[in-house]
This record gives C-alpha cells, structure tokens and sequence, in this order.
C-alpha cells in the first residue's frame, strides 16, 4: 500500500486496517515457524505497511494534540 493511499483513509479505516495487517501477520508468523516459508515476501510488505499506517496515525495523533494545545 502506498504512503499517500494511507493518508487518504481516514483513522477508523486505518485502525481497521491496522488490525488486519496485524492477524494476517500472526498468521504468516506461525506459518514460517512452522517451515512454509511461502509468505516471507508478504510479510516484509505487510510489516512495512503496518509501519506505514503507525506513522500515519502518530502525525495524525500529534497534529491533533498541538492544535488541542494552541486552541
């Protein structure tokens, strides 16, 4: 997923996603554990997504609580 489709999700839909990402990646955790090392490529790609998202949410939380301050 690209940075700026992120930005465009507003925060429910990232949490939701983020959620998803979250189980999908326990899933190919236990999977790799288990020696299927199929998922290896999607992992890396949904770890960086996550990552995406976190970020995304923490400029979100951070420019709330500066305009929170100012007002």
């Amino acid at each position: 997923m690209k940075a700026e489709k992120v930005r465009d999700l507003d925060s429910k839909e990232l949490e939701v996603q983020l959620r998803d990402i979250t189980d999908q990646l326990f899933h190919l955790r236990f999977q790799m554990r288990m020696g299927q090392m199929d998922g290896l490529k999607k992992y890396r790609i949904l770890r960086k997504d996550r990552a995406r998202i976190l970020t995304v949410l923490g400029q979100r939380t951070a420019a709330a609580g500066v305009t929170a301050q100012k007002g």
